[in-house]
C-alpha cells in the first residue's frame, strides 16, 4: 500500500473532476471538511484508511478501481520525468499568483517524497497553509519571504530553507519579479 500513498490526492482529484463533482460534494458525502479534501488533493496530507474508504465511497467507485489508476513501484534503476509530463497542481481557490508543477513523487518505506516547481508572482495572495510533511525550498531565481508561524525570513536566489510544514506558513513575494523555486516535500509515516 505504501507505493500508492503519494498518488492518492492526484487520483482523487482526477476522478472527482471526471465526474463533474465539487470538493463540497465529496466532502459532504464522506463526512469530512472541504479543507481536508483540498489538502489531500494537493498533496498536503495523506488520509487515514477509514477516511480514505469514506472518500472512495463518496466518489461512487469500487476500491480496486480507485487504486488501479495509481502508478505502482517499478524495479527500474532510475526514473525519468520529461518536462512535457509535468502536471499543473491546482491549489487553494483563494490563492492568487501561485503556479505549482508536479515534478516527481515516490513512496519509499516510511517516507513519501514529492518534488514540485513553484512560481510565486509579485503581489501573490494566499492565507497560511499546513502540510503533513517536512518542506525544503531552494530559490532558483528572484526572492521570496517565507512566513512560518510568526517568523519571517527573506530568501534570495541560491538560498534554501527546511521546516516542519505542520507549522502554518506562506510564501510572500514583495518584489517586482516572479520567484521560482524547487520544493521538496517529505511525508513521514504517521506511525513513526
Amino acid at each position: 500500500m505504501e507505493n500508492y500513498l503519494i498518488g492518492i490526492g492526484k487520483r482523487l482529484k482526477e476522478i472527482r473532476k471526471s465526474n463533474s463533482k465539487t470538493i463540497n460534494d465529496i466532502a459532504s458525502k464522506a463526512g469530512v471538511s472541504n479543507g481536508l479534501i483540498s489538502r489531500i488533493e494537493n498533496g498536503r496530507t495523506i488520509p487515514s484508511l477509514p477516511v480514505l474508504l469514506n472518500i472512495i465511497t463518496a466518489l461512487q467507485i469500487e476500491i480496486p478501481t480507485f487504486f488501479n489508476g495509481i502508478p505502482t513501484q517499478t524495479n527500474f534503476t532510475f526514473l525519468v520525468t520529461r518536462a512535457s509530463e509535468y502536471n499543473i497542481i491546482e491549489k487553494e481557490d483563494d490563492a492568487v499568483g501561485f503556479s505549482y508543477k508536479y515534478i516527481f513523487g515516490k513512496q519509499l518505506n516510511s517516507i513519501g517524497f514529492e518534488a514540485v516547481f513553484l512560481e510565486v508572482q509579485p503581489g501573490s495572495e494566499r492565507g497560511k497553509v499546513e502540510t503533513d510533511a517536512y518542506e525544503f525550498k531552494y530559490i532558483l531565481s528572484g526572492e521570496c519571504s517565507y512566513i512560518i508561524g510568526e517568523e519571517e525570513v527573506l530568501l534570495k536566489e541560491g538560498d534554501s530553507i527546511f521546516f516542519d510544514g505542520r507549522i502554518p506558513h506562506v510564501p510572500v513575494n514583495r518584489s517586482t519579479m516572479s520567484s521560482k523555486m524547487i520544493v521538496l516535500y517529505f511525508f513521514l509515516d504517521k506511525e513513526n
